[in-house]
């Protein structure tokens, strides 16, 4: 809060001027960082009290970054529920990025072409998945479907877009102010899409029905990712992802302790525990996605073939 009060504070201070884009890159950190914080309490790490946890989640994502928690904590609770799983985790069904082959087996035309070489475009479309998070928020939000606490989510989306566009339109001209939000969104989407995607997009994909322990959902389908403090703080302690899964409710900060007991309860059962490098993990995304492209593309699959890669 500290954080944000100097940020409008600067906003303010340097009126109507280009360096605006600065602090538009770094409100996208910063609501990154408040987004974090929402999922803590959606999933009752902060407080004691269930209500309290949904009142600070509420307050994190809608009213500081601008999200809709009811909409969000439908999509996450069923994401948790069947990870990686197709027809259940609504995170790997996309119009845009085929997440796994029976996606991208519906592609034709020029579209199948692209999806080919999806990998390649994976990281720049993070530049637009900012953007995209506000307007599913605002759909689900409009819909007729259930979302729990849908007024409460519409008058915190209101109060905080309204507070910022007067802002920045009562200190810069139009052309700045839309230069800013879309700067915002793109550092927006970046900080958020870079730190969710490290944790499941190229890990096994549970097929349509498939019948699978917990333990092994939860641990075969997440990849943990390794740096120490910064890692920690980009990723909002999500780099701990096969810990969080197992234990959604325990407060970030725990999941590095627990991290060993997991990793050596893993290795004597003869479960693969995958932990590797930001870097790392984005090489296996790009590969996973070019991979998924390319077999959408080929009119055979080789059951023995398929057998040996795996």
């Amino acid at each position: 809060m500290l954080a944000a009060a100097g940020l409008v504070t600067g906003v303010v201070l340097l009126g109507d001027s280009w360096w605006q884009l600065v602090l538009a890159g770094v409100l996208g950190v910063l609501c990154t960082q408040f987004a974090f914080l929402g999922h803590d309490g959606a999933h009752r790490q902060v407080f004691e009290s269930s209500s309290r946890n949904e009142w600070a989640a509420r307050v994190f994502a809608g009213l500081c970054a601008g999200l809709s928690y009811g909409w969000w904590m439908n999509k996450h609770s069923r994401h948790h529920a069947a990870p990686n799983q197709v027809g259940k985790d609504t995170d790997i069904e996309s119009l845009v990025v085929a997440f796994h082959a029976e996606e991208a087996g519906r592609r034709r035309g020029l579209w199948a072409a692209v999806t080919r070489r999806q990998g390649w475009f994976f990281l720049p479309l993070l530049l637009l998945s900012g953007a995209n998070l506000h307007v599913d928020s605002v759909k689900a939000l409009a819909r007729r479907s259930p979302v729990k606490g849908r007024w409460v989510d519409v008058a915190f989306l209101a109060v905080h877009w309204s507070t910022y566009l007067g802002v920045l339109l009562l200190t810069m001209g139009p052309g700045k102010a839309a230069a800013f939000v879309g700067v915002h969104l793109a550092v927006f989407g970046v900080c958020m899409g870079g730190a969710f995607a490290p944790n499941h997009v190229g890990m096994p994909i549970v097929e349509r029905g498939a019948k699978i322990d917990f333990l092994r959902r939860q641990v075969l389908t997440s990849r943990n990712i390794s740096g120490g403090v910064v890692v920690d703080f980009v990723m909002g302690g999500l780099n701990r992802q096969v810990e969080h899964h197992l234990f959604p409710s325990m407060p970030r900060p725990n999941l590095r302790k627990v991290q060993p007991m997991v990793r050596e309860f893993c290795a004597t059962h003869g479960i693969p525990y995958t932990e590797t490098t930001l870097v790392g993990s984005y090489r296996a995304i790009i590969s996973h996605l070019n991979e998924v492209g390319l077999r959408a593309g080929d009119p055979f699959s080789c059951p023995m073939a398929a057998q040996l890669r795996a």
